[in-house]
């Protein structure tokens, strides 16, 4: 279980740095200024020769990767919610690389959803915890 949680934190970090440069990339690109074929154009040719958009494809590809893998080993009803946590790093990614202000009001919800996959993971181990070995009965005639 200990190999599944790094990998996952590890795919959640690459995700997040991921998502990360997609919005700086984006952000550079600049705002779409009509919904129109000529314009949808350019924000492809644009995205596609931007450096940080296709760093964030990139890393979210990886990250893709990981989930794959990681949906193999174990079941879906406990690796998809512990990707909640994705949601405190790229928080984490976003203040301290793109510098963003994120409230008080932001933190708690990020506090909740992590609290939700604590839980999650809770019930996993819960789960794993041997059950005691069946109580024998001795046949009378065997004896």
């Amino acid at each position: 279980m200990t190999k599944i949680f790094v990998i996952l934190i590890f795919a959640l970090c690459v995700e997040a740095v991921g998502v990360v440069f997609l919005s700086k990339g984006l952000k550079q690109i600049g705002e779409v200024q009509s919904i129109s074929a000529r314009e949808i154009g350019r924000i492809i040719g644009k995205g596609a020769t931007n450096p940080s958009v296709l760093l964030g494809v990139v890393l979210e590809a990886a990250f893709f990767g990981a989930l794959l893998y990681l949906l193999s080993q174990r079941d879906v009803s406990l690796i998809w919610p512990l990707t909640a946590l994705g949601f405190l790093i790229t928080a984490l990614a976003a203040k301290f690389i793109l510098k963003e202000e994120v409230t008080v009001l932001r933190w708690a919800g990020v506090l909740l959803i992590v609290i939700g996959a604590s839980l999650v993971s809770y019930s996993e181990k819960a789960k794993e915890k041997p059950a005691p070995p069946p109580a024998t009965t001795v046949n009378p005639i065997e004896r």
